[in-house]
């Protein structure tokens, strides 16, 4: 349907009155009328065409092309069904479940109950799936409709947040049982104490108390190295700013960590020249003492214990503690920096070892940008090496 063009009021008033004027001005009617109606009707034919309004059609129309390409960049695994079938699989998904499931059923290409489980649904909805790209995986899986025929798959890996609600289960659950162990022998022979009460024999009395003192010890080792480990672990983003000579805090918290008894098994070799780093001083030492202290325990008994400083060409400084002892199997040095870990449970407990010392080292090296790496051999000893960026030359608050 086609609409008439709109009506030129003002060209049309001015020819009218461009049409007075000549006859007022004496030109003749016709000629007059004639100039009038030329002037009217170049206003008709200069006048604007109407312009007709199409209405836009509601929503976003795309195409399946233009899905792929919306598609394909994001950083989520996100697949499009026609159905049942993977017509479309971006490039994160493609990496995740493979280039082979694009055509494929999606039933063949989940391959598990509760993503199975999913497709089935007729409004579509949410699930977890473990094990779907590995044993310990976890992954999200929502499926939502876009119309009647297609259906949008979204993959969240949540394998990462898994792993951390496991490790503070185990945590807790190690801890807890760290804690029992003592709190159960100190109660036991505090009981046998009070129901014997004076009639206990003085020797025997002397041995309970002295285990209970043993055990209390211990108790309280273990609550400090978990205090310790808290808050190293709160810090472990918060890079220290401190200039530090580590010549100093290498001897230092090598005398205290063998103490007044072993001193005499430390070597120290640490070089004529300061090595300045960003540090924290208070934790370096505790690195230091537990690396001398767990040399001095496992090492070879009464064996010495190296602990030398250097610098490498690459601006690193090298801290190194070695021992003469046992060794330790391959198969345990990858794990030895877990919390709780003992390749020896029981020689630790009766060394008064916590489990807890390697994890702080590991906590506070990486804290201060470093790398820390463990070698050892059976009966060629077992050697810590750290190594932590070094400072400039210059600047201020060197301690």
């Amino acid at each position: 349907m086609s609409e008439s063009r709109a009506i030129p009021w003002p060209g049309i008033g001015l020819a009218l009155a461009a049409g007075v004027f000549m006859l007022a001005a004496g030109t003749d009617f016709w000629i007059a009328v004639a100039v009038v109606a030329i002037w009217i009707g170049s206003a008709f034919l200069l006048a604007p065409a109407p312009q007709t309004y199409v209405p836009r059609a509601e929503g976003m129309q795309l195409t399946r092309d233009g899905m792929r390409e919306l598609m394909e960049h994001s950083g989520m695994p996100l697949l499009l069904l026609d159905g049942d079938r993977i017509v479309i699989a971006n490039a994160e998904a493609r990496e995740v479940l493979g280039r082979h499931v694009l055509g494929q059923d999606a039933r063949v290409a989940f391959r598990h109950p509760a993503a199975v489980d999913l497709l089935a649904r007729e409004r579509g909805g949410s699930v977890t799936v473990q094990g779907l790209t590995g044993p310990r995986s976890s992954w999200q899986m929502t499926r939502q409709p876009i119309d009647g025929r297609y259906w949008l798959i979204e993959l969240i890996n949540r394998t990462a947040e898994a792993d951390i609600s496991r490790a503070h289960t185990d945590f807790v659950a190690n801890a807890s049982h760290e804690l029992r162990t003592p709190l159960a022998s100190i109660i036991g022979y505090v009981e046998t104490l009070a129901e014997e009460g004076s009639e206990a024999e003085p020797e025997r009395a002397k041995k309970f108390l002295d285990t209970v003192l043993r055990e209390a010890k211990r108790l309280q080792h273990l609550v400090d190295d978990l205090l310790s480990l808290s808050r190293v672990e709160a810090e472990k983003h918060d890079q220290p700013r401190s200039r530090l000579d580590l010549n100093v805090l290498v001897e230092r918290g090598a005398r205290d960590g063998a103490g007044p008894q072993r001193a005499d098994r430390i070597t120290l070799q640490l070089p004529e020249h300061p090595v300045l780093i960003r540090g924290d001083s208070e934790q370096l030492e505790q690195v230091i003492r537990n690396l001398v202290d767990n040399a001095l325990k496992y090492g070879e008994t009464d064996g010495p214990v190296e602990v030398s400083l250097a610098t490498d060409d690459r601006g690193m400084a090298v801290l190194q503690v070695r021992d003469q002892g046992e060794g330790i199997e391959a198969e345990h040095l990858p794990h030895l920096t877990r919390r709780f870990y003992r390749t020896d449970p029981g020689r630790s407990r009766a060394a008064g070892g916590t489990g807890l010392g390697l994890a702080i080292v590991k906590h506070i090296v990486e804290r201060h940008r470093g790398r820390l790496d463990i070698e050892s051999k059976r009966g060629q000893g077992t050697t810590v090496t750290i190594r932590m960026p070094r400072a400039d030359p210059g600047g201020e608050d060197l301690s």
